[in-house]
């Protein structure tokens, strides 16, 4: 497991976004940058710049991925047929910790892969606590029977800040979850816009 390499939200103020939609980010407070400069004006970002914040917000919204995962994770999607962004999309969804949060299962994504790692989850009937574990279509995804009552599960399903996409089947009352299909960029419910054809031109040039 990788520790968490940078405060949590401090990415929503890099972005000057609110990455995840959630009503605690201090970005909906302060609209600024961190750090001690934060507050100067930016400059025009450069073309290498645009790229760079692009894969660094679709990097950043899957937690801790580390720089060697998610270069991995393209270099798997780079190797597909098809349109690389989506693909890349594709898999970054087939994450067993991104299923886990995507389900509502777990307040954050943070949580979902501690809640993995923890081995609260069970695929297709087997525990698996490996959250980069890749779930396939038609897989079913559940919460181990002595974890079902755990405050956090209760509360992240009252959440109201976010739905569950229809890529997923979901019965919050067994807490089953079925993954049905592959999504692409646009069935995906990001709260704000992610780019993957950037992140393409990012890693194409560098």
């Amino acid at each position: 497991m990788t520790k968490r390499t940078s405060a949590k939200y401090k990415i929503d103020r890099r972005m000057g976004e609110n990455i995840w939609g959630r009503p605690k980010s201090p970005v909906n407070k302060r609209e600024y940058g961190p750090g001690q400069h934060g507050q100067r004006r930016k400059n025009k970002l450069s073309d290498f710049g645009t790229q760079l914040r692009a894969k660094q917000k679709l990097k950043g919204y899957y937690g801790d991925l580390t720089e060697k995962q998610f270069r991995k994770i393209y270099g798997e999607a780079e190797r597909v047929r098809g349109d690389t962004g989506e693909m890349l999309i594709g898999l970054l969804e087939r994450r067993l910790d991104a299923v886990v949060y995507r389900a509502k299962l777990v307040p954050t994504i943070f949580a979902a892969r501690q809640f993995v790692n923890h081995g609260h989850v069970l695929v297709n009937g087997k525990r698996v606590n490996i959250a980069s574990y890749r779930v396939a279509e038609g897989d079913v995804v559940e919460v181990r029977q002595k974890s079902k009552q755990m405050g956090l599960i209760l509360e992240a399903i009252a959440l109201t800040e976010r739905d569950v996409p229809d890529y997923l089947e979901v019965d919050h009352n067994k807490m089953v979850v079925k993954f049905v299909r592959t999504p692409g960029l646009g069935d995906v419910p990001y709260p704000v816009q992610m780019e993957p054809n950037l992140v393409v031109e990012y890693y194409a040039k560098n």
